[in-house]
């Protein structure tokens, strides 16, 4: 399974791999934001076994263990470097000594973003080990929309001077995906979208606006695994233990309104023999033909399972609209 990010014209496999996990802990803002410690052989070694699936997106961000994600990534493509799409973010001051990551100015929504613009670039392809970014997007989420047009200009700058093929923004927000889409560069918007979660208006834009729509959160954060019971909780170091900001979890559990939902549609998303992961990547594809799930990993197994996906293709319109019946809600296919 292949898919074409936008007007950009790169071309990836339907799913991609995302690399926060492996960046190991680190703080935002002080707060805890790994996913826990690490393997690094381990890491690379999914990497591998990624791309020996037909995987060829990889998705990171300087801010993810401060540098580390990047710098793994950047170790294990070594000499495989043109059998990939590496997908990066930036906006943030990285430290990567004291593994903690800040806005610039202090000012998350303001902070004056443009002028380390180059210098975060730079620093980028350093651990990437490369000498380009092929999609490179916005990680400020509620980044100011008027300042945002100058981060835009000089991205269209980067287009010019070879530095990345094209860029977006990770964000939510249909207003900031339509603004950065008037530049002629602009290939993709990052959104959260599962199952349960998503902005469907901002999917159906990405068509109108000719955008690949890269998936962050395509299995809840690990609660479409169906590997979690009402009482699992996650260690202090695990973002889970305090994500608040995600539906998914409540009080550093899972929230059992989701794990209901998910008992509900287990017999739909595991026809054919799937996985319920894989049921839930298949979901996201049946919702558009621009989507690209990018699940995370931290281990050979993980990817293998999330890769194997591809094999099995998108749900049905009847059995997307047999979920839509069953959660009670406004059919995504309309």
């Amino acid at each position: 399974m292949k898919r074409t990010l936008g007007k950009s014209g790169i071309e990836v496999s339907a799913v991609g791999m995302g690399c926060w996990a492996i960046g190991g802990t680190w703080k935002f803002l002080d707060g805890e934001a790994g996913w826990g410690e690490i393997d690094d052989d381990e890491s690379i070694r999914a990497i591998h076994a990624a791309l020996d699936a037909g995987a060829t997106l990889f998705d990171t961000a300087a801010n993810y263990g401060c540098g580390h994600s990047e710098r793994i990534l950047g170790k294990a493509l070594h000499g495989k470097r043109d059998q990939v799409v590496i997908a990066t973010k930036f906006g943030y001051v990285v430290d990567e000594k004291a593994k903690n990551v800040l806005p610039y100015d202090g000012d998350e929504e303001h902070g004056d973003i443009v002028s380390h613009l180059r210098a975060d670039c730079e620093a980028s392809l350093k651990r990437l080990d490369t000498d380009v970014i092929d999609v490179f997007q916005l990680h400020v989420w509620g980044y100011d929309l008027e300042k945002s047009v100058a981060v835009r200009e000089e991205l269209e700058a980067l287009v010019r001077d070879g530095k990345i093929r094209t860029y977006g923004w990770s964000t939510d927000r249909l207003d900031a995906v339509r603004s950065f889409a008037e530049g002629p560069n602009c290939g993709v918007a990052q959104q959260q979208l599962n199952v349960f979660d998503g902005n469907l208006e901002l999917l159906r834009a990405c068509d109108e606006l000719n955008l690949g729509s890269l998936n962050r959160g395509p299995l809840g954060m690990g609660i479409l695994t169906g590997k979690f019971t009402p009482e699992t909780t996650f260690g202090s170091d695990d973002v889970r233990h305090s994500a608040e900001w995600f539906e998914g979890f409540k009080d550093g559990k899972p929230n059992p309104e989701w794990l209901k939902r998910l008992e509900a549609i287990r017999e739909i998303l595991t026809t054919n023999g799937r996985t319920l992961a894989q049921g839930a990547l298949a979901w996201i594809w049946g919702a558009s033909e621009r989507t690209v799930p990018i699940p995370g990993f931290k281990n050979v197994k993980q990817v293998q399972e999330n890769a194997g996906a591809m094999q099995f293709g998108p749900l049905t319109p009847d059995q997307m609209n047999e979920i839509d019946n069953i959660l009670g809600r406004d059919p995504v296919l309309a």
